[in-house]
Parts: structure tokens; C-alpha cells; sequence
């Protein structure tokens, strides 16, 4: 083929831009490239689960990029990881598989007025490109399990390889406070407490290169893939009815500067901070910004990089007594052994763990008719990520707003491709925010004075319990806030009269043409829960759209 002109390029080999390269590629007609500025998948930290810990921050693996000093968060500025290899954040992030709740996608399709995003439309998608454990011979699923799981996909889950008591005895503890048990959090209502399901194989990291570009992709002589090659701006001719139109993108790779050409479409997956930041560096986006920076505007919109939002988690730390915890199983040279050939011999124990373990999901307050808050609770604790471990047996428990108000932004700060664009999620900047922040924490401290937890003698270490208002306990979860790594709504859908929308309900970029942006930044609303999961959804859905136009 043409090296220079392809049928379709694909911007990001992340979680989005893997899928929808294999799916566009099955078809021997259409040329394919894929695009990824960062390098190949090769780090041998990526793919062991634990290795989560050193991808992350690590300029290898993650663009490093920290959020502008946040005035919910009491001035602080946080580390905002994001995928910087093939398979993007998949390559990095915790493995949770969670879809969020049928009410997110049934509100997505009220919002962009289509019903292709109703929950009972979205399942098929989910269900296409999975392979669930439970299903397999010999597995133990249920007729439930069978009308919402697919077998035979590429996106593999499974069950944890490894238990711990005093998780156990936590999720007894939720149970007491009120909180079912489920045996799935993936049917549409994820209240309830269990396990989290990962995305692994046989205990490794599965990640999105693994699951669609290897090894179907890379033997198609249709498909190209460049990796360690730096998109700078997308090309745009003038198109029907005065519209501009995508017509490739100009790139570094190798240290030379060239031009590549797509004769259908460019399609951006390079998630929610990249591709808004390469709109923006266009000329696609607000006219203030892009005139900040001398950037010729191509097409005016508003909502580009706008509507930001993210999961802020508030870790509450409770030291224990009697238990085995992390904390105390790697406090030596031996423990840290005993890990290590556990995982050599079983690809089980501690280093076969996601960064979280046990879920709930769960309401803040009466006021909620449907769960809007999620724990995340981990056999360990420590200060902050990539510290070490506190000296004393704990766990710890995070907790997350599902569905919060506040808005942020994502702005470029030059016309330099390689410079980080400002970020600023503006956490906790409403009152709605603040209230849910105060009231999650009490909802961990009522699961801690359970009697199924009780026998490990819980003292709350951080936040502690000296913070009992609604003020003092907002100003606390500012302090110790953190992100979870789940930033989405960047470039989101919309209908035509919507001034802020980026994308029309089937992706396609508003007032241009051959252009579509196919990843987390589309989400409207962040749904209820991790990530990742929707937005392989997202880009099977609009992967199917493609396809069909072609035809």
C-alpha cells in the first residue's frame, strides 16, 4: 500500500484505539494506520498486575502529567497519570472491570436524544469483545450471568487470584451497615459489596495491545502501526458547504517531520486530556484560547476540552490489630521473597494484585435513589502513592463520588504538541460535592464499628476522628483527596442545539467533516463506576458505525 495515504487513521493505540483498529482493519478493503506516541508495551512491569506501582509516574509508561493547583483540594496539585505505551491506560491503570449503572447510558441517550446509547443497546456492544470467566467449561455462572456476559471476545475477565480475611470481615461489616452482597456488579444496578472482576490472564496484566492488536492486527498487511510517533496537528481542507474536512495528520517520527493522509476518516482515541489537546492544537476549539496562542481557528467550538470530570477518592486509613496485611506481609527481605516466588510458581498473592481488591458500591445519604458512591478497599496502607508502606497492620478504605457536579477544563498553555496542557478538575466546587464528600466518610465509619470488624480493634488514622462536621470533614476530604484516575467528558456528545457539545450522538465532530473522536472524552456524564470498561464500549458502538457508512 501507499505508506503516506490510508483509509482510515486512528490517533492513540490506547484502550479505544486498539479496538477500533482491529475492527476496522477486519475488513481487507480498508487501510488502516494507528498512531501512538509512546513506545512499545515491552516493560515487563507493565503486565505484571503489581507493576501498576511502577508504570505509573513513569515518564516509560505515563505522560506525567499533575493538575493546576486546585482550590477544592486546598491549593494542592495532583499527579494525573495516563497511558504513554501501546495499549494506553489499559497498560497501567487497575484492571477493575465495571460498567456503571444502566441509568448512566438510559441519561446519555436523554441527553444526545438517541436511544443507541440506552443501556439495553450499549449491553450487546459490552458483551461483543468480552470473555468471561464464569462462562467458561466448567465455570459457575448463572442464567443471569449468560444473558449479560459474552464468551469467545477478546477482553478477557476474571476472578482475583487471592483472598484476604481482614477484606472478608470488612465486606460482613458492609453487609451489616446495609449493603448487600452481589455476585455481580455489571448487570445494570452495581449496588452491593464483593470482589472486584479483573482484567487479567492467568495472572497477568491483560491489557488492550494484548486483547486487539496481538496477534490479529499486526499480521494484516492492511493494518500499520507506528508507535513512538508524535502527532502535531490534525490537516483540513475545505469540504462540502463550506465545512472543513480532515484529511490526515501531520507527524514526527523518527525525528522527521512529514504528512500522512486518510482518505475517509481521522479518528482521535487518545483519550480524554489528548484529544482535546489536539483539537485545540488545530485549530478546533474555543476562538479565545486558540487566538492565545496564534493558532489559525478552523472551526469554532466552544466545548473543547471543557466539561472535565473525574472520581476523587478520600482514603480513610484504619490501623488493625490481629490481621495480615500488606503493610506487615512485605515489612521484610523474607516477606518481600515468599511474595515474589508465590507469583514465580502460582501467579498468585500479592504481586497478582489490581490496587484494589474489595468493592462496594452504595448511598452517601437517604436522599439517593440509587447507589452514587464506590469503595475501594485495599489490605495496605501508606502516605501517598509511590510511598512506602506505614509500619503497623492497616487497611484502607476509598471512597468516591460517583456522579459529581464540579466541572474542570482542559487547556493548552502553547502550540507545542509536547508541552502538557493545563488541567484543572475543580474538584469539590459545589455544595452538592462537598455534602457527598461529608457523608461518605460517615458511611466508612458506620461499615468500621460493625461487629464483624470489631475484632480487629479499628483506629481511624487518617482522617481521624477529631473531623465530625460537614465543613471540617469537606476541608479534610480536600486535603487528603486524591484522584482515581478516571478523567472523561472532554470532547463530549450532544445534540446540535447543545452550544457546548463537541460530538453528534454518532461521534462525528460538529461542523466538520471526516473527522471523530472515539474515547472516554464523549461521555457526557462519567458513568457510575471505573472507566475503562465503557470506554471499550464506546469504541465497539461507534467501530460498528464506521463500518456501516463504508458500506
Amino acid at each position: 500500500m501507499a505508506e503516506q495515504e490510508f483509509d482510515y487513521i486512528v490517533v492513540g493505540a490506547g484502550t479505544a484505539g486498539c479496538l477500533l483498529a482491529n475492527r476496522l482493519s477486519a475488513d481487507p478493503n480498508n487501510r488502516v494506520l494507528l498512531i501512538e506516541a509512546g513506545g512499545r508495551d515491552n516493560y515487563h512491569w507493565v503486565h505484571i498486575p503489581v507493576g501498576y506501582l511502577y508504570c505509573i509516574n513513569n515518564p516509560r509508561t505515563d505522560w506525567c502529567f499533575r493538575t493546576e493547583p486546585d482550590k477544592g483540594l486546598n491549593g494542592r496539585s495532583l499527579i494525573f497519570p495516563r497511558g504513554k505505551t501501546l495499549g494506553g491506560c489499559s497498560s497501567i491503570n487497575g484492571m477493575l472491570y465495571m460498567r456503571g449503572q444502566a441509568r448512566d447510558y438510559d441519561g446519555w441517550a436523554e441527553l444526545v436524544g438517541d436511544d443507541a446509547w440506552r443501556w439495553e443497546n450499549c449491553l450487546p456492544d459490552f458483551m461483543k469483545h468480552e470473555h468471561h470467566y464464569r462462562l467458561d467449561e466448567g465455570g459457575d455462572a448463572d442464567a443471569a450471568h449468560r444473558d449479560y456476559h459474552g464468551h469467545g471476545g477478546e477482553w478477557r475477565v476474571e476472578k482475583q487470584r487471592l483472598k484476604w480475611e481482614v477484606l472478608d470481615d470488612f465486606a460482613e461489616a458492609a453487609v451489616q451497615a446495609g449493603i448487600p452482597r452481589t455476585r455481580d456488579f455489571n448487570r445494570g444496578d452495581n449496588e452491593g459489596v464483593d470482589y472486584f472482576e479483573v482484567n487479567q490472564r492467568s495472572g497477568w496484566r491483560w491489557n488492550a495491545a494484548k486483547a486487539f492488536l496481538r496477534p490479529t492486527c499486526v499480521k494484516r498487511d492492511n493494518f500499520v502501526l507506528w508507535h513512538s510517533t508524535q502527532v502535531h496537528r490534525l490537516l483540513f481542507e475545505s469540504g462540502s458547504e463550506g465545512k472543513p474536512r480532515a484529511t490526515g495528520v501531520e507527524l514526527e517520527r523518527d525525528g522527521v517531520i512529514s504528512q500522512v493522509r486518510a482518505t475517509r476518516e481521522v479518528i482521535l482515541a487518545a483519550g480524554a486530556i489528548g484529544s482535546p489537546q489536539l483539537l485545540q492544537l488545530s485549530g478546533v476549539g474555543p476562538a479565545s484560547l486558540l487566538a492565545e496562542h496564534d493558532i489559525p481557528l478552523v472551526h469554532e467550538l466552544p466545548g473543547v476540552g471543557e466539561n472535565l470530570q473525574d472520581h476523587l477518592q478520600i482514603r480513610s486509613v484504619y490501623k488493625v490489630t490481629g490481621a495480615k496485611t500488606l503493610n506487615t506481609l512485605a515489612a521484610s527481605w523474607m516477606g518481600k521473597a515468599k511474595i515474589g516466588m508465590e507469583y514465580v510458581l502460582k501467579r498468585t498473592g500479592p504481586m497478582s494484585m489490581a490496587p484494589s481488591q474489595l468493592c462496594a458500591f452504595t448511598r452517601s445519604s437517604d436522599e439517593y435513589e440509587h447507589p452514587n458512591i464506590e469503595y475501594h478497599v485495599q489490605p495496605l496502607s501508606l502516605e501517598a502513592f509511590g510511598q512506602p508502606l506505614h509500619d503497623y497492620p492497616a487497611i484502607t478504605a476509598s471512597v468516591c463520588n460517583l456522579n459529581p457536579t464540579s466541572r474542570g477544563s482542559v487547556r493548552i498553555k502553547s502550540r507545542d504538541p509536547r508541552q502538557a496542557p493545563a488541567i484543572a478538575p475543580n474538584y469539590l466546587s459545589t455544595e452538592e460535592d462537598r455534602k457527598v464528600a461529608a457523608d461518605s466518610l460517615r458511611v466508612t465509619r458506620r461499615i468500621a464499628e460493625q461487629p464483624a470488624f470489631a475484632k480487629y480493634r479499628p483506629e481511624e488514622v487518617k482522617p481521624g476522628l477529631e473531623y465530625q462536621t460537614d465543613d471540617e470533614l469537606a476541608r479534610l476530604a480536600g486535603d487528603i483527596g486524591t484522584t482515581i484516575f478516571h478523567p472523561v467528558g472532554t470532547a463530549k456528545m450532544g445534540r446540535d442545539d447543545d452550544p457546548t457539545a463537541v460530538v453528534d450522538s454518532h461521534l462525528r465532530v460538529r461542523g466538520v467533516e471526516g473527522l471523530r473522536v472515539v474515547d472516554a472524552s464523549i461521555m457526557p456524564t462519567i458513568t457510575s463506576g471505573n472507566t475503562n470498561s465503557p470506554t471499550l464500549m464506546i469504541a465497539e458502538k461507534a467501530a460498528g458505525w464506521i463500518l456501516a457508512e463504508r458500506s
